[in-house]
């Protein structure tokens, strides 16, 4: 099975659950911060990232409501991992920087803080909270802050019920280019 295919049955599988306490699914918020990352003329590698930001929802085997028993499900992390497998840095690290992303527009935005979702807050403080002054001076420092910040603030804005957007397999064309340039 080649990896548009991967995603194609992780998204028919698990892509109808909740995304986190949030009124929308899994594969209706990828598809607005695709949307979003499209509108704003992001690279094919960006939109990528974004439309797969959240696969490590869709590989674990939690179930939807894990972070009201306090479980941080760590999807940043088993995303990357599954993804790092047909994708590069430019692909992998906006996903594997999207939650500290949040927690570094916590820490330097205090507007930004307060205009969470209470879904977003609950895992917030699940994902550690805001970062402390060390760690914004290090995630300042990595090569891929400007397109973490892009994705988070895509994220943030995909949350809106029976938005409309193009499909899956739109999105899809522009991750089929990106793993044939990766690979």
């Amino acid at each position: 099975m080649n990896i548009i295919d991967e995603i194609k049955g992780l998204f028919s599988k698990r892509g109808g659950s909740q995304y986190g306490g949030e009124a929308i699914t899994q594969q209706e918020h990828a598809l607005q911060a695709a949307w979003l990352a499209e509108k704003a003329d992001a690279s094919a590698t960006l939109i990528t990232a974004s439309l797969l930001h959240d696969i490590g929802h869709l590989v674990h085997n939690l179930p939807d409501n894990a972070p009201d028993s306090g479980i941080n499900d760590q999807h940043e992390e088993l995303g990357v991992r599954w993804l790092a497998r047909y994708f590069g840095a430019d692909v992998t690290e906006p996903v594997r920087l999207h939650v500290a992303a949040k927690r570094y527009l916590c820490a330097v935005e205090p507007d930004y803080l307060v205009a969470l979702s209470p879904a977003s807050a609950q895992s917030l403080q699940l994902q550690g909270g805001p970062l402390s002054p060390d760690e914004v001076q290090s995630f300042e420092s990595s090569p891929f802050l400007r397109d973490a910040v892009n994705l988070r603030r895509w994220d943030d804005k995909a949350k809106k019920v029976g938005l409309p957007t193009p499909d899956l397999a739109h999105f899809l064309s522009y991750t089929k280019t990106v793993v044939s340039d990766s690979n």
